[in-house]
């Protein structure tokens, strides 16, 4: 399976396999390879909703239903069940094998529980395991989301996934659900579902401010961390920042070089968002700046504050905004400076006036002692 992306680089295509590891999986679990013989195959999901309310700690049910839409009876399905680190798998039954998957392409972290169902499936028939996989709510728990993915051919994990490791509980079945509505759609020998799982949680972001401290004329590093102190990580739809943060500089200073995450939004004011679309519970960003300090400013500060999508999981605002001072050592007067101060102005004027007098006396004497001494 590939799917194109947009990033910072420009488009490129990620590819998404059992690779290996399937390979190692699908012996594990018995599959074998379709022949030319062999129906062409459908299948469709029930719908997903969304799952709200979630206590970090708590293990909730995931109703899942299928329905073959083909002609064609099927004599075995896979099911797969893939949820962010917010996420974790409860016991598997031992016709289920679990990935752990890193997070890599702009994608977070996962888990996917991928189970085999070798067995009659009547056409039209809606079928659903009968007994519901569990997940649990990790105490980092917040956004989450799960995906399940049902299969007439094997499917294994991403690429980059672990090993497989089987599940140890009873082997479950699936089981006929006559009253159930069948589904519609499919693509074919497989479909999708997925949803949001909403944790009751909450997620602090905070904001540091800097101290920039120098001579007029120097050029000085800024730096402006945002961390996410926690409980619970957050996650954004792919592609977008976890959070937006506003910077602006104190007057008296350029900003000779900006941070690869922030975009000028105005002079001395940026916006800079994160690397990825998700902040793990205490993961951090630092936003680091070259800034030349161009005059001294008495009083001058400057900001950093959060902004961009809302944060409700946030109860902790006072934290959200925090101060860049700028501290200018010694006179205005140093390297880089277009003016000098006025004192100094006048201290050279005073001593090029004295040293000029003190010339001018010491010729005028030179003067009458040679007079004198001509006329004798």
């Amino acid at each position: 399976m590939t799917r194109t992306v947009q990033t910072s680089s420009g488009r490129r295509t990620l590819r998404r396999g059992a690779a290996a590891v399937g390979a190692v999986a699908l012996l594990a679990l018995g599959a074998g390879p379709a022949t030319a013989a062999d129906p062409i195959p459908e299948v469709a999901l029930g719908r997903l909703d969304l799952i709200k309310g979630i206590k970090p700690g708590s293990s909730f049910e995931v109703p899942v239903t299928l329905t073959n839409t083909g002609i064609e009876a099927l004599d075995k399905i896979y099911l797969s069940y893939s949820v962010t680190r917010g996420l974790s798998h409860t016991e598997l039954p031992s016709n289920c094998s679990l990935y752990a998957v890193p997070s890599h392409d702009e994608e977070p972290g996962k888990s996917d529980a991928v189970c085999a169902f070798d067995q009659p499936l009547k056409p039209g028939a809606v079928y659903a395991p009968e007994r519901p996989l569990t997940l649990k709510a990790t105490d980092h728990a917040l956004y989450d989301r799960l995906r399940v993915v049902v299969r007439t051919d094997f499917m294994g994990s991403d690429e980059n996934a672990s090993a497989p490791v089987r599940g140890t509980g009873a082997a479950v079945k699936l089981v006929e659900r006559p009253d159930d509505i069948p589904a519609t759609g499919g693509r074919g020998g497989w479909d999708a579902a997925d949803t949001t799982v909403t944790a009751d949680n909450t997620a602090d972001f905070q904001v540091s401010g800097a101290e920039m401290k120098g001579a007029v004329g120097d050029t000085v590093d800024l730096k402006v961390t945002f961390t996410n102190t926690g409980p619970g990580w957050v996650l954004r739809d792919l592609g977008t920042s976890a959070t937006d943060l506003l910077i602006d500089l104190p007057p008296g200073t350029t900003v000779t070089k900006a941070n690869g995450y922030c975009a000028k939004k105005a002079a001395g004011s940026y916006t800079c968002g994160t690397s990825q679309s998700w902040v793990d519970e205490g993961g951090s960003e630092t936003y680091t700046f070259k800034v030349r300090m161009d005059k001294k400013v008495d009083g001058a500060k400057g900001s950093a504050a959060l902004a961009g999508a809302a944060r409700p999981f946030d109860k902790a605002p006072s934290n959200d905004k925090a101060t860049i001072t700028l501290t200018v050592t010694g006179d205005d007067s140093g390297p880089g400076s277009a003016l000098p101060r006025a004192s100094t102005v006048a201290v050279a004027v005073a001593v090029v006036v004295v040293a000029g007098l003190a010339v001018g006396t010491v010729l005028l004497t030179w003067r009458r002692r040679l007079r004198v001494s001509t006329k004798r």
